[in-house]
């Protein structure tokens, strides 16, 4: 079984917060760390936008990621929410099994 880390930027708290505990309540994630005032530099219809950002680290499987993407979707105020995957190659088997565990 693979194992993945999804990060999504939002722009407040309450989505993060809305977002990590549906994903934790309905088992598509293990746990979602939520870091707070991040500074995101980008562009956006062809201008450099500024903004602060949160961060959300979720944790959870490979073969979720399509569930997971598309309650991100659903639940993100943005138009084009950032949600990319990076494959977990090696951990703490303990907390790969709390993972396991943890999800459907």
């Amino acid at each position: 079984m693979s194992y993945i880390i999804i990060l999504s930027n939002t722009n407040s708290m309450d989505s993060a917060e809305t977002i990590a505990n549906f994903l934790v309540k309905e088992k598509l994630a293990a746990c979602v760390n939520i870091i707070p005032k991040i500074k995101s530099i980008y562009t956006w219809q062809n201008k450099i936008e500024k903004e602060e950002e949160v961060l959300m680290l979720i944790k959870t499987k490979q073969s979720l990621f399509n569930q997971v993407k598309e309650k991100i979707t659903l639940l993100h105020p943005y138009e084009v929410p950032e949600i990319i995957s990076i494959d977990i190659k090696d951990g703490n088997k303990n907390y790969i099994d709390w993972i396991k565990n943890n999800t459907l």
